[in-house]
């Protein structure tokens, strides 16, 4: 009886150094990373392409209105809003618009669609004294990463024989960064 206790001590002795000889351990690292490129939000909406900066509404007027002012609104009503990464210099250029220099006493024109024309124009103070150009930029100041508020203005001018209607235009614009 000796011998197969013998046995099976050694083989017990023997199936646990085989255990502690296959328990082995390798030790590594995890690469991680995150690529950062500059982007900006226009009134809380991000995007490349179709963004809308605001809409500009001289209100219901008379048809023999003199001038009628109104402000650049992005969403919820308020003012353009222009949100950057942080230390870019975010830079708004008015473009082109649908009806340019059709009408005389402004660079831009609201159209009704059947050859009658309002004149405006862009400014960047309430005053209507600092005219925008068509192309005309806003520079703004280095982004902290902070929503920065944009003040764009526009004054409509009235003229005779204009027929009652709803007049339009659409005006790019660009933010560069």
């Amino acid at each position: 009886m000796q011998p197969y206790l013998s046995r099976f001590i050694y083989a017990g002795l023997g199936l646990a150094l085989c255990t502690q000889a296959q328990a082995a351990s390798v030790t590594g690292t995890i690469n991680a990373s995150l690529t950062l490129i500059a982007s900006c939000q226009v009134n809380g909406s991000g995007g490349s392409t179709g963004l809308n900066f605001g809409a500009l509404n001289f209100g219901t007027q008379e048809a023999l209105f003199t001038q009628a002012p109104g402000q650049v609104l992005g969403g919820g009503g308020n003012a353009m809003s222009i949100l950057c990464s942080s230390g870019t210099v975010p830079v708004i250029k008015v473009g082109a618009g649908a009806h340019d220099s059709q009408s005389a006493g402004g660079t831009r024109a609201l159209a009704d669609g059947s050859g009658n024309f309002v004149p405006y124009d862009f400014y960047t103070d309430a005053g209507h004294s600092q005219v925008l150009a068509i192309n005309g930029t806003i520079t703004l100041p280095t982004s902290t990463g902070v929503a920065q508020t944009v003040n764009l203005y526009g004054l409509a001018k009235g003229k005779a024989n204009l027929p009652a209607g709803t007049y339009t235009d659409t005006v790019n614009v660009e933010l560069s960064f």
